[in-house]
């Protein structure tokens, strides 16, 4: 399942992210998509966030909670662009835990273009587009 997406990053589950179940606590589950779709764009597009024509901003978000991860878990998170629309792209994201197949959580996450300007959505640029295309097609994408 992992083999459907070009882009993971890799963390592990700190003491402060558990709750008292000792379980991964829910809203922790964005923080880290939150973090690889960062390094998505940054590492996998090369896209410098914050110094380009692009911004975007969380206009939806769906989790599907399947199982659970503890303290000292590394997990996997996997991201994929599912969808680029005129203003939105729709990111599918998986987590598993080192050395599993199966997903603690499946996402679908829906980000808006975003011009900081005029707080309002915007057209996602070609470049961006053009990107995401190479990148999610192009096994020698660089």
């Amino acid at each position: 399942m992992t083999n459907d997406y070009r882009f993971s990053h890799r963390l592990k589950v700190r003491y402060s992210e558990i709750d008292g179940q000792k379980i991964v606590f829910n809203a922790h589950y964005l923080t880290y998509i939150d973090v690889a779709v960062t390094e998505y764009f940054q590492e996998g597009l090369k896209l410098e966030l914050g110094e380009s024509d692009f911004d975007f901003v969380l206009a939806k978000s769906t989790l599907e909670y399947k199982k659970s991860a503890h303290l000292n878990d590394w997990l996997t998170i996997c991201c994929r662009m599912g969808k680029v629309g005129k203003t939105s792209m729709t990111m599918n994201c998986m987590i598993t835990r080192e050395g599993e197949e199966d997903p603690i959580l499946l996402a679908e996450i829906i980000y808006v273009s975003y011009n900081a300007e005029t707080n309002s959505s915007q057209p996602v640029p070609d470049f961006v587009r053009t990107r995401i295309e190479s990148f999610e097609n192009d096994s020698s994408f660089s």
